[in-house]
């Protein structure tokens, strides 16, 4: 991970609290006398937190603010205070690193009608690139064209120059926007700029290359060499590569399927596409790794109900990004080596500002 934390208190403090407010009041759409709860960890961005709080203050809601340890992966257990808070929350905010998403006391909060963000790892950089500077209708309407082709077509294919070729038929499965507005009581949203879903799990085969970015677990993070894997009836059956990189993810991928429910660790969770115009390389940061614009990101392990499809529990879930991928949908190509081409995309990009379009 590249640390981008200024210590200084002013460092882009006008900026990140522009960010905040409009997470709050646009995003999770924080309403008079709400209950707030912002969890973080202690490698979380503290001044996240504080703008975040005094946004939500400022919205006429009730802000309580929760720091805890943090723990050595994703999914764990937060202590039972933290789970008491967020089960009587309105709406909770994620920034823990080791985010408790896929948790009991997740599912709990949810069952309960929290309307939840997953910002794990975000920092005030990140708050200003990735929300504060975004065209957050716009984004909007860039994702809800590529759930519209996705959801139109049933073959996919995706190729990358670092070697990925991995088709699937989606059978009719949902295509989710993630970043949209928490309108519903128990939705989880996350940060603009990614749509995802679950192609039918017996027709995903080919070769994944994760080339940007992957984590957990903590050691990796940006990679130095690409993790080249065979996915079989969408099953995870081999990690190799050059370097230290694969040889990291091939050890911890197994020390999770020796764990309980470990059966589950090697599956493919999800297929995702990014494309927050704040987000033009990979940082380390997998928020914003999952979105860099353009980008295709496949998650392993546990898999939530909210994809579609089956879903399972496994004891962690790991994302990774595909860098400069073509897409194809029923054989027709709708991103060539990064950069899309359909009309309708390109016309929305173009109307965006984004470079190249």
């Amino acid at each position: 991970m590249t640390s981008r934390i200024e210590s200084r208190p002013e460092y882009l403090s006008f900026e990140a609290a522009l960010g905040a407010r409009k997470l709050v009041e646009e995003i999770m759409l924080v309403r008079p006398g709400e209950n707030v709860v912002i969890t973080g960890d202690t490698a979380t961005d503290a001044r996240v937190i504080e703008l975040t709080a005094q946004a939500a203050a400022a919205a006429g809601a009730v802000p309580t603010v929760i720091r805890y340890d943090t723990r050595p992966t994703v999914a764990m257990e937060p202590p039972a205070p933290v789970a008491g808070a967020i089960a009587h929350a309105d709406v909770w905010i994620e920034y823990a690193l080791s985010y408790i998403m896929h948790s009991d006391a997740f599912r709990a909060a949810m069952a309960a009608g929290a309307r939840y963000a997953n910002l794990t790892g975000m920092d005030v950089q990140m708050l200003v690139d990735t929300v504060g500077k975004v065209d957050f209708a716009g984004t909007t309407e860039l994702g809800r064209a590529l759930v519209a082709l996705l959801s139109a077509a049933d073959e996919v294919h995706i190729t990358t120059p670092a070697g990925t070729d991995l088709r699937a038929r989606n059978g009719n499965r949902p295509v989710n926007l993630r970043g949209k507005p928490a309108e519903k009581p128990g939705e989880t949203v996350m940060l603009a700029g990614q749509i995802s879903w679950n192609p039918l799990e017996e027709t995903q085969q080919g070769v994944l290359v994760f080339d940007g970015a992957c984590w957990p677990p903590n050691e990796l993070g940006l990679l130095r060499a690409p993790v080249r894997m065979a996915v079989e009836n969408g099953v995870v059956t081999s990690i190799e590569g050059d370097g230290a990189d694969a040889a990291t993810f091939r050890r911890w991928m197994a020390a999770q399927a020796a764990l309980p429910t470990g059966e589950n660790m090697y599956r493919v969770a999800h297929w995702s596409l990014g494309f927050n115009p704040g987000v033009t390389k990979p940082t380390g940061r997998i928020v914003e790794d999952e979105r860099v614009f353009g980008c295709v990101e496949l998650g392993i392990g546990t898999k939530g109900a909210w994809i579609g499809g089956e879903h399972w529990v496994a004891p962690a879930h790991t994302d990774g990004s595909l860098l400069n991928p073509t897409i194809e949908l029923d054989g027709e190509a709708i991103e060539v080596d990064g950069r899309y081409v359909h009309p309708t995309l390109v016309e929305i990009c173009h109307r965006l500002q984004i470079a190249g379009y």
